[in-house]
């Protein structure tokens, strides 16, 4: 009897175990199988389209375009769809071979991508080959087209100052969630700055679709689908007709235009040479296209001269010497100075150009004397109220970087350089300690030796002078939205003042800009009608010819545009940068060249095969 109920009770054991072995199993198979089946079937009944918001468009200062959207078209597949495609016709639309489809596919599934998750097949289709998808889609089963677009740019213009949006890395996808594999983001220029407010925010469309991979309609009418938000526009402070006519002047040279409304700020022309035509990185072929222009090590096209690229201001730096000698006390318009030729105490050295002597503070500036540069930067350095040399060096470096040399601008374009500023340290490196003096270091005061500034530094420094002693951060972005008071632009909107804070100091240096013009070293380049006040400069280039340097700005009273040239291996700053910046500067106030001939020379000047021989014979003898 024992032996029985042992034998049921083991037997009702067992048929409890089974049940409930039964049951584990059925759960398993309805949380994990089924619920995956059912995520394949929802898979291809539903696909989660991507709306890609339109990037924001951009403006010049009058309202005239510059960047615009045209339509795209992404090919994207869901690989554990992919059932009985003729794949030999998807090759021929596409132009692609056999082997080609099979790397994509198996890109398609590896990770990070997923055979659950669709990723791109084909980017940036044309609308050729859409429509001829549009008919063969139905026998495509996992493949879709999804929108998308592409910048466009009328005018082939301002490519470094516009910048080029590109494809995102892994670096990108993992420290930002709002982007994912085959999404587009700014790489320079203002397309980087303004990433966020140009990209918008992306939506989501639920579509459904039959088993022959036609989509049928949005899901419930679209109630889960969210829009997306196009990317707000910006108005910017470019002048288009000015960057045009400046980018012919530097064609076939090598070298930089910076042009600044001073009143604001506002950056009117930006112009690098050489450069190209920002179409060129757009589409399926800007990969080629870039690769091609970075093979250019000679003209450098992608080389942003006007942010990156660093010269000595030549005697263009002698205004801000000027300056900071009359607020230290120890120069007045009065104060001559003999030039035999050069600085008489080292021996003639540095060396000037012939002109009568002595002379005093406004002919010092309106014919470039070196040795009257000299003497100044010698009594700035040398000042009895300063105990040593370091001091009175570190005096004069803090003047300059008031005048935003040897620092950034914080600008709000990319890639901005700082340019070189010497410093107590490096000096005492190359000397030693106490073994210098402001003779060791006098080629500083007529904008040479350790000195280097980059154009747009050079533009804001006259135009901190044709204010007066103050200045606002040059940009780029005048409104965004058509907004100007965005609180993103609310620091280009505060004035920043110089360590030089007497307007007569400034007035007694513009006396001598304008003399420039009227009977000195830019006489040839004055304008009827429009009071003109620059300087000319020549900066030495150990690698060749001298650079040709110019600054200026009009008109002389409640000044519209200041603007800073650099041509290199060019020479004299009168010969090429002043005729260029002249004509800038009568196109933007007059709207039309009164000079023919001087326009014409620009024009067709073309020193650029002159530079790459000199470059090209460096390169062999190294």
């Amino acid at each position: 009897m024992n032996s029985q109920l042992a034998d049921r009770k083991f037997i009702i054991m067992g048929i409890v175990a089974f049940i409930g072995i039964v049951y584990m199993f059925r759960l398993f198979y309805l949380q994990l199988i089924d619920d995956s089946l059912k995520l394949d079937a929802k898979n291809q009944a539903f696909r989660y389209v991507t709306q890609y918001p339109p990037r924001g468009y951009i403006f010049d200062r009058k309202g005239k375009l510059l960047v615009y959207n045209d339509a795209a078209y992404d090919l994207m597949v869901l690989p554990k769809q992919v059932k009985d495609i003729d794949t030999m016709e998807l090759c021929r639309i596409l132009d692609i071979d056999r082997q080609s489809f099979i790397h994509r596919m198996k890109k398609a599934i590896e990770k990070p991508n997923s055979p659950r998750k669709p990723s791109i097949f084909e980017k940036q289709i044309s609308a050729e080959t859409y429509a001829a998808l549009q008919e063969k889609l139905y026998r495509l089963k996992g493949f879709y087209v999804q929108s998308r677009t592409l910048r466009k740019y009328p005018f082939p213009i301002a490519a470094h100052l516009l910048g080029y949006v590109g494809e995102v890395d892994k670096t990108i996808t993992d420290a930002n969630l709002y982007y994912k594999e085959g999404d587009y983001i700014g790489i320079s220029g203002m397309e980087k700055s303004y990433e966020e407010e140009l990209r918008g925010k992306k939506g989501v469309r639920i579509m459904m679709v039959d088993v022959h991979n036609r989509e049928k309609g949005s899901y419930m009418n679209g109630i889960y689908d969210t829009l997306s938000v196009p990317g707000e526009g910006l108005t910017c402070t470019l002048d288009r007709d000015l960057q045009i006519y400046g980018e012919q002047l530097l064609q076939n040279k090598i070298g930089s235009v910076v042009a600044i409304e001073p009143s604001t700020g506002e950056i009117l022309a930006l112009v690098t040479s050489p450069s190209y035509d920002p179409n060129l990185l757009v589409g399926r072929a800007r990969s080629k296209n870039y690769a091609k222009l970075a093979l250019d090590t000679l003209a450098v096209p992608l080389f942003n001269r006007a942010l990156m690229a660093t010269y000595p201001p030549g005697s263009t730096f002698k205004l801000i010497d000027a300056l900071i000698a009359q607020n230290e006390g120890v120069l007045s318009p009065e104060t001559s100075y003999p030039c035999a030729r050069g600085y008489p105490p080292l021996g003639g050295k540095p060396k000037c150009h012939p002109h009568f002597s002595p002379i005093a503070l406004y002919e010092s500036i309106s014919h470039s004397c070196n040795s009257y540069y000299s003497y100044v930067f010698k009594s700035i350095i040398d000042n009895k109220k300063y105990h040593s040399t370091v001091e009175g060096f570190e005096a004069w470096r803090n003047y300059a970087l008031s005048f935003g040399i040897g620092r950034k601008l914080n600008s709000d374009l990319p890639n901005e350089l700082r340019g070189s500023l010497p410093t107590v340290n490096y000096y005492n490196k190359v000397f030693g300690k106490g073994a210098w003096k402001s003779s060791t270091i006098i080629s500083l005061g007529i904008g040479q030796a350790e000195l280097g500034i980059t154009p747009l530094q050079n533009a804001n420094a006259v135009t901190i002078i044709a204010n007066r002693g103050y200045y606002y951060i040059p940009h780029i972005v005048k409104a965004i939205n058509n907004n100007p008071n965005d609180p993103k632009l609310k620091r280009f909107k505060e004035k920043h003042y110089t360590l030089v804070t007497d307007t007569t100091y400034f007035n007694n240096v513009i006396r001598g800009m304008a003399f420039t013009v009227e009977n000195g070293t830019a006489a040839s380049v004055k304008i009827k009608d429009i009071p003109t006040c620059a300087k000319t400069g020549t900066a030495q280039n150990p690698h060749g010819k001298d650079h040709s340097v110019f600054v200026a700005f009009a008109p002389k009273d409640n000044p519209k545009i200041a603007v800073a040239v650099l041509v290199e291996n060019a020479g004299f700053g009168s010969t090429w940068a002043a005729p260029i910046a002249s004509l800038m500067i009568e196109k933007y106030i007059r709207g039309y060249i009164t000079r023919p001939d001087m326009e014409k020379r620009m024009l067709e000047g073309n020193l650029i095969k002159n530079v790459i021989k000199e470059q090209t014979k460096e390169q062999n003898t190294d």
